[in-house]
């Protein structure tokens, strides 16, 4: 069985130094994992989760028919192409790095990919960038070329700079796609919502009746509900104050070791070492970084921002020389 290239644990378990994931490194939050521990795994969840609807408008001030629920992030991507493949869907707009699900998908319906946004039926931006986290160049002219757009917003709650390239108005033409495991740093907890434009409300019932039954199990419920708390957002809010020094500290580090790190506004940065990485000697000591190939970013590797000691141990890695080839 071929998987697609991700972070987090492999076969050799979970790293005990994982940069590879953007998950908050100060998670898990502890109402969100209270929530999810708590969580009623017995029974079945409403299967039109009627309470988590309204929830989730409630906290994006907008009208529970715009909530469209997901298994995950990469669920929503499969079945939001199926659906703009049904509707006669044919040529799509991806950015020039981006997450690679977006591609995989499009070449599962067989989409064409096109460089002239006025050209797509579909575009996808994602903003902070994955894996760059900055804004995305082109997402003005994507938003006015007339296709179906969607913003993966997965790193908004982790932005710790910068802001949106798109203005409110502009956010509501488009699909907003939200995944709060990351923020809550709760990533194996499966689960997501989009929120459909202010007039696609048909269309956000049609992406309803494509999914399977009860996408969502008690555990995605509860953090979900979780995260629309004003606990959370406390916690968040904190946690990011946490984060921009952790990252101030993480650059110096690598900067002190030769890397050419790439401008970020998220908790995470791309960055080309000196000279070519040995993977596997890292991982064998227990460090794991992401390789950004299949991003379409040969010769970098993004790392989450993680703790001073989980630095430490990876500058100590980083200055034995068996870790590079």
């Amino acid at each position: 069985m071929t998987t697609a290239p991700h972070g987090g644990p492999d076969a050799q378990g979970i790293p005990r130094w994982d940069f590879s994931t953007n998950a908050n490194a100060c998670g898990p939050c502890p109402s969100a994992l209270a929530a999810v521990q708590q969580a009623d795994a017995r029974h079945y969840p409403d299967p039109a989760y009627t309470a988590l609807r309204e929830s989730l408008a409630a906290f994006h001030a907008v009208d529970a028919a715009r909530i469209v629920l997901a298994g995950s992030a990469s669920e929503f991507i499969g079945r939001f192409t199926a659906w703009m493949a049904r509707e006669g869907g044919q040529r799509v707009w991806l950015p020039v790095l981006a997450y690679g699900d977006y591609a995989h998908a499009a070449q599962a319906w067989k989409f064409e990919r096109v460089h002239d946004p006025a050209r797509a039926h579909l575009a996808w931006l994602c903003e902070p960038s994955s894996p760059l986290g900055e804004v995305e160049p082109f997402a003005r002219s994507v938003v006015a070329s007339g296709a179906q757009v969607v913003l993966d917003r997965a790193y908004e709650p982790l932005r710790l700079s910068g802001r949106c390239g798109l203005e409110p108005a502009a956010l509501r033409q488009v699909w907003q796609l939200w995944t709060p495991n990351k923020a809550m740093g709760l990533t194996g907890v499966r689960g997501a919502y989009a929120i459909a434009p202010e007039r696609a409300v048909a269309e956000a019932r049609a992406l309803d009746q494509l999914a399977p039954s009860w996408p969502l199990g008690a555990h995605a419920v509860a953090l979900l509900d979780a995260w629309a708390t004003p606990t959370a957002q406390d916690w968040l809010a904190h946690s990011l104050q946490t984060l921009r020094e952790w990252k101030r500290q993480q650059l110096s580090l690598l900067d002190a070791l030769g890397w050419r790190a790439l401008p970020s506004d998220a908790n995470y940065v791309c960055a080309a070492p000196p000279r070519p990485l040995d993977a596997p000697a890292l991982r064998a000591v227990g460090i794991k970084l992401r390789d950004t190939t299949s991003f379409g970013l040969p010769g970098h590797w993004r790392l989450g921002v993680l703790p001073p000691e989980a630095q430490a141990a990876l500058g100590t890695a980083l200055r034995r020389a068996e870790v590079f080839e």
